[in-house]
């Protein structure tokens, strides 16, 4: 009898309702994973183009052209007293005032031109020559045919009767009503200069000239000031259209129709000196005006070819003298009429003969408005205080303009070219956004902020990239599993260290450090490298009796003792090192035998603090791309007879070379935009200088150091703004080509 089984196999059914049910679910959580994934990716998407679209909306205004509109035309107030001679408003642009021919000053209305006021001339003879100390002191000095000057001073006084602002202007003679005695013939030519202790008074007649210095001094007892008069001989020249006297009262510019300039030495006195005689123009021109820009430092000298060029003393180094030169100049097509300076900027408006008005700025170079805002007739203009208004008059009578004009001194040159800066020897790169005094020349040149970004970025790869590439790959591919599993965590738990935290012990104790032991610094950078080798060979040839006693991996264990070892004999023998071969002073022997200045926080800090930084973001991801290689191919590689350092650098190395390539580049990335430690151990000077041993300011610690003082809406804050576009454009750029390249290791390398 036989026996038979049947195995029946079971049946699957795939459409039970719990299962039919787990597949819905799963469906469904895949529907909104993958939609979660999206969401949050369009969302840093749109995170980062909003915040490059915000950038660029507060750094347009920057570029965008100035504007000008009629506010009011009415007939010349008070036409009765004669033309006018000089044109301004007080600071709110509502009460204008103008100084007629005859001596007499109008006030009037900006609005309508209703009279306020009209002072006449406290003296009956011919007032036959005027000047304006500056358009900010409100001084005016007015000269008569029997030699004798006045000094007047408009004023305004606010008061808020029934809550409503009302201006009063005056006029006050701060030297006293009686006129002061300069010269003892009819004066054509006059410049006026004052000072905290004396006041200079030049004059030019026919065929005479004199000079008055008045010195101030307060009487402690009825605290009045007393003037006592000294006068200088002053050579005549003729044919004189404009004098001006430096602001410092140093120098006597004397400037005819022709356009020859004579300076005058003021310094001594007694003994009136001509320094210079210099061309102003070299072609058949004629001078129109020359005036001094805000700070009285430079002075721009108008012709009737339409040319404007500016010229400001230079110092030699050599003889340690000054010497007026010219810096830079614009051209206008036709003859110009009238220049007029603005009161608080480096600006200026040229009016030419056929009633069009430009703008510009004298640092920038830029030109910002040019209109015609008359018929041709036009004589004069001149801003109002706050540069918001203009005022011309011309053969129908006075016209006010308010003008938009709130970033002249910017421009794409002024930003990224040298400029040639007051006082400066020579055009430079130079950031410097504020000063002490009003009549302060921007600096907004973002060059110096760049480079102080790459080189901080350049010393701090320097260190970090060889040491944390070599470190991942002893690490990952040498050491043993046990070593790695401490190490590595390790070494990533540097980055958790607050930036601030580092820039502080870099700033207030490496840095001191550093600059005590260098000669034990750049021992340890020579003696470290070679005494590992050194240790390292030493330790091959030792019995294989007392190498076996250390596990396989683990030998980086027995270089810790050496490290320590080699950086204390340095340290310890630095002042010997110093004394021996130094002077015993090595900063004397860098900065005075090799020339090069040496900073206390300088690149050289921030490139071993920054590289400490930056170290663990390059060696993590390097380490990971190097441990990702399947080991089949480091495997085959050593069964087909490769050595260990052979398939290292042959098979694992290119494999990995997206992933280190992108650490290299993650880490540059934390390097530019970083900004406590550049902050705190940099000195923080925008400078353009290499040296190792100098600081330097970058983009991102000048973005948290002026921020919050700038004001809103003003030309430095949007600067600031626009170098944080150029911090958001460079990482955008140094992100495409690294992930380019990438890319192309990846396709190139991949198949192996």
């Amino acid at each position: 009898m036989t026996k038979s089984t049947d195995h029946q196999m079971p049946e699957l059914d795939f459409d039970t309702p719990a299962l039919k049910r787990h597949r819905k679910i799963r469906a469904l959580k895949d529907r909104m994973a993958g939609m979660g994934i999206a969401v949050g990716g369009s969302s840093v998407i749109l995170a980062v183009l909003l915040i490059c679209f915000y950038l660029l909306y507060e750094v347009a205004p920057l570029f965008s052209s100035a504007s000008i509109e009629p506010e009011a035309n009415y007939s010349l107030p008070a036409a009765d007293q004669g033309e006018s001679v000089y044109l301004t408003t007080e600071e709110q642009a509502e009460v204008g005032m103008r100084v007629a021919s005859n001596g007499s000053i109008v006030f009037f209305s900006v609005a309508d031109g209703s009279v306020i006021k009209t002072v006449e001339n406290p003296r009956s003879e011919k007032v036959t020559a005027f000047a304006v100390e500056s358009d900010t002191s409100h001084l005016l000095a007015f000269a008569y045919e029997d030699g004798k000057v006045i000094i007047s001073k408009h004023v305004y006084r606010i008061t808020y009767p029934d809550g409503k602002r009302k201006i009063t202007p005056a006029v006050e003679y701060p030297y006293g009503k009686d006129a002061i005695d300069v010269a003892d013939f009819p004066i054509r030519q006059l410049s006026f200069r004052d000072g905290d202790d004396s006041f200079i008074l030049a004059a030019i007649g026919d065929a005479k000239s004199a000079i008055t210095k008045v010195t101030k001094e307060v009487n402690f007892i009825s605290e009045e000031v007393e003037l006592s008069e000294q006068s200088g001989a002053l050579p005549f020249v003729a044919d004189v259209t404009s004098m001006l006297i430096s602001g410092n009262q140093r120098y006597l510019y004397v400037a005819t129709r022709l356009g020859q300039l004579s300076e005058f030495d003021l310094r001594d006195f007694d003994n009136i000196a001509l320094k210079d005689n210099i061309a102003l123009f070299e072609d058949d021109a004629k001078l129109v005006s020359m005036s001094y820009l805000l700070g009285q430092s430079s002075i721009m000298v108008a012709d009737s070819t339409g040319r404007v060029s500016q010229w400001f003393n230079v110092r030699n180094n050599d003889t340690n003298e000054e010497k007026l030169t010219f810096i830079r100049d614009i051209k206008q097509p036709v003859a110009l009429v009238n220049v007029a300076m603005e009161q608080r900027r480096k600006g200026f408006a040229t009016l030419d003969d056929r009633g069009i008005v430009a703008i510009y700025n004298a640092t920038s170079t830029r030109q910002v408005i040019d209109e015609k805002l008359s018929d041709g007739t036009a004589k004069l203009i001149s801003f109002a205080p706050r540069a918001n208004g203009l005022l011309l008059e011309d053969g129908k009578g006075l016209h006010f303009f308010y003008v938009d004009n709130e970033h002249p001194e910017v421009s794409w040159s002024s930003i990224w070219g040298k400029v040639w800066y007051e006082g400066y020897q020579e055009p430079t790169y130079t950031w410097q956004s504020s000063a002490a005094n009003n009549d302060f020349e921007p600096k907004y040149s973002l060059m110096p902020l760049a480079f102080g970004t790459l080189k901080a970025a350049f010393y701090a790869m320097l260190m970090a990239v060889p040491l944390a590439i070599c470190g991942a790959i002893y690490t990952a591919y040498f050491m043993a599993p046990a070593l790695r599993r401490k190490v590595k965590p390790i070494i990533e738990l540097m980055e958790a260290l607050p930036t601030v935290i580092l820039g502080f012990l870099a700033g207030l104790f490496f840095a001191p450090f550093l600059e005590e032991n260098l000669a034990a610094t750049f021992s340890v950078l020579v003696v470290l490298p070679l005494g590992i080798l050194l240790f390292a060979y030493l330790w091959s040839r030792l019995p294989q009796a007392i190498r076996w006693l250390v596990p396989e991996g683990w030998q980086p264990l027995l270089l810790i003792p050496v490290i320590v070892f080699l950086a204390w004999g340095c340290l310890a023998l630095s002042p010997a090192i110093e004394l021996s071969f130094f002077d015993g002073n090595i900063r004397g022997w860098i900065t005075n035998d090799l020339g090069i200045t040496f900073d206390q926080r300088n690149a050289l800090v921030v490139g071993f603090a920054m590289g400490f930084a930056v170290i663990p973001t390059i060696f993590s991801i390097t380490e990971d791309a190097i441990f990702s290689v399947p080991k089949a191919l480091t495997q085959g590689s050593l069964a087909l007879g490769a050595t260990y350092w052979q398939t290292m650098v042959r098979v694992v190395l290119p494999t990995a070379s997206p992933g280190i390539f992108s650490a290299v580049m993650i880490g540059m990335g934390r390097a530019v935009g970083e900004t406590m430690i550049v902050l705190m151990a940099t000195g923080n000077t925008p400078i353009m200088d290499m040296n190792i041993f100098e600081g330097m300011r970058t983009l991102a610690a000048n973005l948290a150091v002026e921020v919050p003082e700038s004001e809103v809406g003003s030309s430095h804050y949007r600067i600031l703004f626009l170098a944080a576009f150029v911090l958001f454009i460079f990482t955008f750029v140094v992100n495409t080509v690294a992930e380019t390249v990438r890319q192309h290791l990846r396709k190139k390398y991949g198949s192996l």
